[in-house]
C-alpha cells in the first residue's frame, strides 16, 4: 500500500522544518492542500522546503505551482473538473461517491474514495459508506490499487482498507492532531507516529 500525507488545511510556523524530516524518514507523496489560503503562502513553503523535495509534492489548487516549482503533480478535488487545458503530466482525483471512481480512474494516476471513516478533524464529516458497499465495490472492481481512502485513517483502520483492497491511505488528522501548532516545537511524537504508519502499510 501506499502512504500519502495531507497537510493542515492551514499554514504554521514549523511546517517547513515538519515536512522536510517527513521527507527524511521516508516520505514519498505529500498533497499541499491548503483550500482557500493565498499561493503566495504556498510559494514561501515551497521555496523554503527547497529543490530536493518537491518533486514527491501534488498540489490542490493553483496549479501554476506544478510548473513553477516542478511539483510532482496536480489533485483535482472533485470527479468531474476538467484539468487545465494543455495540461500533462501526474494528476489525481477525490471522489465522493463509489459510482464515480470507474470514470475517474481512466484519466488519473490514482483517486482517493472520501470519506471511508468519521473525520478524526471535522466532526461533521461522517462516513460515507458502510462496509458492506465498500465490499460490494471491491467485489465490482470500482475499488483496487488506483483508489486510495480518505477519512478516518489510522492505525486502527488501515487493516480494513487493506483488506478491502484499496492501493493507499491518506493521513491527515491522525498526524498532525499529534502536535499542537500553538504551543509545542517539539514535534517527535508526530515523526515516531509516522514510522509506524510506514510499518503497518507495509
Amino acid at each position: 500500500m501506499k502512504l500519502i500525507v495531507m497537510t493542515k488545511p492551514t499554514f504554521f510556523v514549523e511546517e517547513d522544518k515538519i515536512l522536510a524530516d517527513l521527507f527524511d524518514e521516508g516520505l514519498e507523496s505529500l498533497h499541499l492542500y491548503k483550500p482557500g489560503a493565498s499561493p503566495l503562502y504556498s510559494e514561501r513553503l515551497l521555496t523554503l522546503l527547497g529543490d530536493s523535495y518537491r518533486n514527491r509534492i501534488t498540489v490542490h489548487g493553483h496549479f501554476y505551482l506544478k510548473e513553477e516549482y516542478r511539483l510532482k503533480g496536480i489533485h483535482i478535488d472533485d470527479a468531474r473538473t476538467e484539468p487545465p487545458t494543455g495540461y500533462k503530466g501526474n494528476m489525481s482525483r477525490t471522489c465522493h461517491q463509489i459510482d464515480e471512481l470507474k470514470e475517474a480512474k481512466k484519466n488519473a494516476n490514482y483517486v482517493f474514495l472520501h470519506s471511508i471513516f468519521d473525520s478524526q478533524t471535522n466532526a461533521d464529516e461522517k462516513a460515507s459508506f458502510t462496509m458492506d458497499e465498500l465490499r460490494q465495490a471491491t467485489k465490482e472492481g470500482l475499488i483496487d490499487k488506483k483508489v486510495y481512502a480518505l477519512g478516518g485513517m489510522n492505525l486502527d483502520t488501515i487493516k480494513a482498507v487493506k483488506d478491502l483492497g484499496f492501493g493507499g491511505i491518506v493521513i491527515c488528522g491522525d498526524l498532525w492532531n499529534r502536535f499542537n501548532i500553538h504551543n509545542e516545537i517539539d514535534y517527535k511524537a508526530l515523526l515516531s507516529h509516522f514510522g509506524k504508519l510506514r510499518k503497518a502499510i507495509e
